[in-house]
């Protein structure tokens, strides 16, 4: 695919998808894509993937990313709710936010992030970007329904995780002005630790996954490049897996390089060709 912009070099983006505790998974990916020279220009997230993503994008380093992902609980992030409409509030998530990122306006982000938030009364996708609170926006994309209460924006709107419109976000990615866009699915790899739910709560995660993964399914062929961290054996709930998602996630990233330099390479390849064409 040829580059589109005026920029000297091709530009890589990231399309992070949701999974919860799975999402930590892609904190291994970064590291991978760091640790080999890969550029990342661009990154849109939904649910856990908005929380990872607008962390890296926010300039906090893997090492400190890692170090969330090691101590990160449930608990941390959310406290009981009084509300009908939700269990518990994520509101905790959001005040550790603006004290852990080292900026929180999109207008001062390092590199250009997009948080899928989603609409609650009319079913549509809201693309949080550009400008305004990021920590808001990520608590918005993460906001599980049922487990957790819808927030309410500026426009009184009722706003819930972004998975549930758009889970793999390809499209953000190439309109944050991505020319190879890296999709990440943490659902890819399905469900190999039991074989059917045994509570209320249990089937309402699966039923949510499985939406999550056809919601993906609409975008996915549009990637450049698909990771699929290896974590189909651990529940989304396992947080204290950290260093096991991180590696899992790792490991696909390291696989994936040389596929990444291919694409990079032949796209850079056909924008010189189209460049000189231009000269003549």
């Amino acid at each position: 695919m040829a580059a589109t912009n005026k920029s000297d070099r091709v530009r890589v983006g990231l399309a992070l998808s949701g999974g919860a505790a799975r999402g930590i998974a892609h904190v291994g990916v970064l590291r991978a894509l760091v640790e080999n020279d890969i550029p990342i220009d661009a990154i849109a997230g939904a649910s856990a993937g908005a929380l990872i993503g607008g962390c890296f994008a926010a300039g906090v380093p893997i090492e400190r990313l890692e170090e969330m992902a090691a101590t990160f609980r449930w608990r941390h992030t959310q406290r009981f709710s009084f509300s009908r409409l939700g269990l518990q509030s994520n509101a905790p998530m959001e005040k550790f936010l603006r004290t852990f990122l080292p900026v929180t306006r999109f207008e001062d982000l390092k590199i250009p992030f997009a948080a899928m938030v989603t609409d609650l009364r009319k079913s549509e996708l809201i693309v949080k970007r550009d400008r305004g609170d990021v920590p808001f926006a990520i608590r918005a994309s993460c906001c599980i329904p049922f487990v957790m209460m819808p927030i309410e924006d500026d426009e009184g709107r009722l706003l819930i995780d972004g998975g549930i419109v758009q889970n793999l976000p390809i499209g953000q990615t190439r309109a944050l002005g991505a020319d190879i866009v890296i999709a990440v699915d943490v659902n890819l790899d399905g469900v190999r630790f039991f074989e059917r739910p045994r509570t209320a709560l249990g089937v309402l995660a699966q039923t949510f996954i499985a939406v999550e993964r056809i919601v993906s399914n609409q975008e996915r062929a549009d990637a450049d490049i698909q990771i699929v961290p290896k974590v189909g054996h651990i529940r989304w709930d396992q947080t204290r897996r950290a260093k096991e998602l991180i590696e899992c996630g790792y490991q696909a990233g390291l696989a994936a390089i040389e596929e990444i330099k291919s694409v990079i390479d032949k796209a850079a390849s056909i924008d010189d060709r189209v460049r000189e064409s231009v000269v003549v």
